[in-house]
């Protein structure tokens, strides 16, 4: 299925200036195009970085379920109902979104919006691509963008996102993405121990405050964390408007909240529409059902 595209020329070049250094958004649109992804530092000031941390600070209490989440790791969801004022800076940022809409169309929608805080002793994740939920046999464009927002420093022992460059060029599978009978395993894995080493991955380490724009369609994993203290991030994923989201955002944050948000941040949540009419609530536009709570 081919998603809309959004009109090049829509680019507020005035409003990214700040995080592009120097750069124009196209020139950063080609390395993403390129590579699968582009970086770009200190993006957040530190008093949203903190902001973010506590915000999170009580939820920090639940290790993951498996493999895949990790047993030493902190997943937090929901977060636009746990803080929305927090999130919903994150998660329409102008740079992300300038991403997410020039590669998936101006009705894209939130995804996934999640916190992952690894502790020392975490093992390498399995390599997997974010939008492989969509499933529709390789070649095809990016069905997905994800965020990857630094709130500790990423660096190359306490667990960096770990990615494979251009290999959202694959045309045909590479590797086998994870096997969930093994990432269900109840059994902990040796953090020194890697089972699908690649000589081709890259450690993307970034300051805190920093951000990494990634392709749905390349392959990364989050890393081993052989440091002595935990590695913060939290990651909006995005995906086309006519697609199914990871998270029911729409049941996820309850509509009195919902209905107190920034418009952009409902549309994305799923109070919008899809052209020509996907999305609609009994007839009508599915935002009528936050402005009749607030009338």
């Amino acid at each position: 299925m081919e998603q809309a595209t959004a009109d090049t020329t829509d680019t507020d070049e005035d409003l990214l200036a700040p995080w592009l250094g120097g750069r124009s958004f196209n020139d950063c649109y080609a390395e993403y195009d390129a590579l699968g992804y582009v970086t770009f530092e200190n993006v957040m000031p530190p008093s949203d970085v903190e902001d973010v941390r506590t915000a999170l600070a009580p939820h920090l209490n639940r290790t993951g379920r498996n493999d895949f989440e990790g047993f030493r790791s902190n997943r937090v969801y929901s977060l636009l109902a746990k803080s929305p004022e927090v999130f919903s800076k994150m998660v329409m940022h102008p740079l992300v979104m300038a991403f997410a809409e020039r590669e998936l169309g101006s009705s894209c929608l939130l995804s996934a919006l999640l916190a992952i805080n690894l502790h020392p002793g975490e093992t390498v994740q399995d390599w997997h691509s974010d939008d492989s939920q969509i499933s529709i046999p390789l070649p095809h464009p990016a069905y997905g963008v994800s965020a990857f927002w630094a709130i500790d420093d990423m660096t190359e022992t306490n667990g960096a996102t770990e990615i494979i460059p251009k290999s959202h060029l694959w045309t045909t599978p590479q590797m086998n993405g994870p096997d969930f009978e093994d990432a269900y395993d109840p059994r902990e894995r040796d953090a020194n121990i890697d089972p699908k080493p690649r000589d081709d991955a890259l450690k993307i380490t970034l300051p805190s405050g920093s951000l990494m724009v990634a392709k749905g369609t390349l392959w990364h994993r989050g890393g081993a964390n052989k440091s002595g203290a935990p590695r913060l991030i939290v990651t909006p994923q995005y995906c086309p408007g006519w697609a199914r989201q990871l998270e029911n955002m729409m049941a996820a944050v309850p509509t009195e909240i919902a209905a107190t948000l920034p418009k952009r941040v409902r549309e994305l949540m799923g109070y919008s529409i899809h052209e020509a009419f996907m999305g609609y609530v009994d007839g009508v536009h599915p935002d009528k059902l936050l402005a009749d709570i607030n009338d």
